[in-house]
């Protein structure tokens, strides 16, 4: 759960402040929240310096209040450029000029309606989008840079009145303007449906009932954004476990090297190593510059190159090849169903042994070879 906000809620690790503000938000904004209300969510990563660097809403100001200030700007900047060289003098212009330049920002209004609450067909505007940026102006960060924390500045907050989805917000407000928006969008029904859809799109199939999603809608709308009791709903259904959904979802890199390392049993004394496997396997943790986060579809994690550098990943750490990682592989038997009992924790298909039986007739078996080729087949693959 906490793979799946990180993913819907997505920072980007290397830009700027956020490589030491990251920890924090994953720590502070998404773990103590992936199994409560939707709106405590929403909001601690609404005001999560992570999140306010990422999608620049720290810089988002009133025009207005930029224009008043514009004055005061350059009386400091003249000031100060009697004090420095000429090389001084030009960055601190090109200081001025970018805060001159500072006004409002929809970068975070745009990505929160579009893939943190309402969804891209979810019926809000660009209208909507500016006003919602607007309610957010003043939402800043105390020295980021420095891994500074959250803070309200009133003074380049919009005093002006608002209209977000139809709802009125009263001129003269302040940080509460923001958190009426939260409000709004979370309680918001396209809210329910498109939370809902994306759950089942992870945990049951890339295509799921929609008799499910709407179950899932109504349990979100009835329970004020519970996500237990959502998931609750997900989990009791005939189509979680039904034929069509059954292990019809493929492991992400992440899923797939943390399950074989948990089925092996090994012992990891530095975990450095594995994050780089999963980086080579195309999902480095933390780095998905784009705002959508990682995908859990399947399509996004099959191909032939990614197949086989999972066979490789596995036949490495079956073999004790991963460094600060140690499997025991004397535990494992030669015999590929035996082996596959112990490793998938149920029958394999036949398939699966016939490709390994086909595999170790090149090579001797060992147990370590066998665990291996069990670990890269396809059964293993699937969750």
């Amino acid at each position: 759960m906490a793979d799946f906000w990180y993913n819907h809620f997505n920072v980007f690790m290397e830009k700027g402040a956020d490589r030491v503000l990251t920890g924090i938000y994953e720590r502070e904004a998404i773990r103590p929240h992936v199994f409560g209300k939707f709106r405590d969510l929403l909001e601690a990563t609404a005001s999560s310096p992570a999140m306010l660097f990422y999608l620049d809403n720290w810089q988002s100001v009133s025009p207005e209040r930029a224009q008043q200030q514009a004055p005061l700007l350059r009386q400091i900047g003249k000031q100060r450029a009697k004090r420095l060289s000429a090389e001084q003098q030009a960055k601190q212009q090109a200081r001025q000029a970018k805060q001159q330049a500072r006004g409002l920002n929809e970068n975070y209004a745009r990505e929160l309606m579009e893939l943190h609450t309402l969804g891209v067909d979810g019926g809000y505007t660009q209208k909507d989008i500016v006003e919602v940026a607007r309610c957010f102006t003043g939402w800043t960060i105390f020295e980021p840079r420095l891994g500074g924390d959250f803070y309200y500045n009133d003074r380049v907050h919009d005093k002006g009145e608002k209209i977000v989805l139809g709802v009125k917000i009263p001129a003269g407000g302040g940080k509460d303007d923001a958190e009426k928006v939260l409000d709004i969008l979370a309680r918001h029904p396209n809210t329910a449906r498109f939370i809902s859809t994306k759950l089942a799109k992870k945990f049951v199939a890339d295509d799921p009932p929609p008799a499910l999603i709407e179950r899932m809608a109504k349990t979100f709308h009835d329970s004020d954004g519970d996500i237990r009791a959502v998931m609750g709903t997900m989990l009791e259904s005939k189509e979680f476990f039904s034929a069509g959904a059954f292990r019809a979802k493929v492991k992400t890199p992440l899923e797939m090297i943390v399950s074989a390392v948990r089925a092996t049993g090994a012992q990891v004394d530095y975990a450095m190593p594995l994050g780089n496997q999963i980086a080579q396997l195309g999902q480095p943790l933390y780095r998905k510059q784009e705002p959508t986060g990682y995908s859990s579809a399947n399509a996004e994690w099959v191909n032939s190159a990614a197949l086989l550098a999972r066979m490789n990943f596995a036949i490495a750490l079956a073999d004790n090849r991963v460094p600060g990682v140690k499997v025991d592989t004397e535990r494992f038997r030669v015999d590929p169903a035996e082996a596959a009992r112990q490793l998938l924790f149920r029958e394999a298909t036949k398939e699966t042994i016939a490709s390994i039986n086909n595999a170790l007739m090149q090579k001797e078996p060992t147990s370590a070879l066998v665990a291996g080729l069990v670990l890269g087949s396809p059964d293993f693959q699937r969750r």
